[in-house]
Formats: structure tokens, C-alpha cells, sequence
């Protein structure tokens, strides 16, 4: 049987998942077997943070919002659910960027929302 060296092919997948280990401490990014161990589990752990990452800027959306509602004695719920009520369709990332940076149209809004909410009720 021939003798088969590997040499270009070997090479070339070891420097691959060196590569990738860089910035790992200590033999994580040096020695190949453990290299390979933590890239795998560190590639399923970006996988993971990216879900975690809609869920996390979520419930800081959220949050925001909530926090800025209350000032005008609404909760967060009955806000959400008169801007469904009276067609204003805007997302909870644009809602919170709202309540900090620009408040005059925020009040706007909440001021639209009780103006509506009184002609609800009635």
C-alpha cells in the first residue's frame, strides 16, 4: 500500500481551527485537540447568543416603554393595547427609541391614545 503524507490537506484544517480559536486562553487557542473542542462549543454558543440577543433587546424594549407610560399613569399593557386599537402600528424598537430620544412625539402619541380612550369609553 502507498504511502499517503496529507501534508497540504492536514495543514490547512489545523491552521482553519487555530484560526478560528485565536483569542481563547491559554491551550485553547494553542494545542489543536483542545482548539477544536472549544471552537465547537464556542460557534454553538454564538448560535445560541444570537436567539438570546432578540430576546434580550426585547424585553429592554419593553422595559423602556413601560417605564415611560407609566409617568402618564398608563401600564404598559393598555398602551399596547389601544395603539392595536386605533391603528398605530408601531414596533416596540421605534416606541422605545421614541420615549428617549424625541419626547415631544412620544406625548403626542400619548396624548392621541387619551384623546381616543376618552371617545372609547363614552
Amino acid at each position: 500500500m502507498t504511502r499517503v503524507k496529507r501534508g497540504n490537506v492536514a495543514r490547512k484544517r489545523r491552521k482553519k481551527i487555530l484560526k478560528l480559536a485565536k483569542g481563547f486562553r491559554g491551550s485553547h487557542s494553542k494545542l489543536f485537540r483542545t482548539a477544536k473542542q472549544q471552537v465547537l462549543k464556542s460557534l454553538k454558543y454564538s448560535y445560541i447568543g444570537r436567539k438570546n440577543k432578540k430576546r434580550y433587546y426585547r424585553r429592554l424594549w419593553i422595559m423602556r416603554i413601560n417605564a415611560s407610560v407609566r409617568l402618564y399613569g398608563i401600564t404598559y399593557s393598555q398602551f399596547i393595547y389601544f395603539l392595536k386599537k386605533i391603528n398605530i402600528a408601531l414596533n416596540r424598537k421605534m416606541l422605545a427609541q421614541l420615549a428617549i430620544i424625541d419626547k415631544k412625539a412620544f406625548d403626542f402619541i400619548i396624548g392621541y391614545i387619551k384623546s381616543e380612550d376618552n371617545m372609547l369609553i363614552n
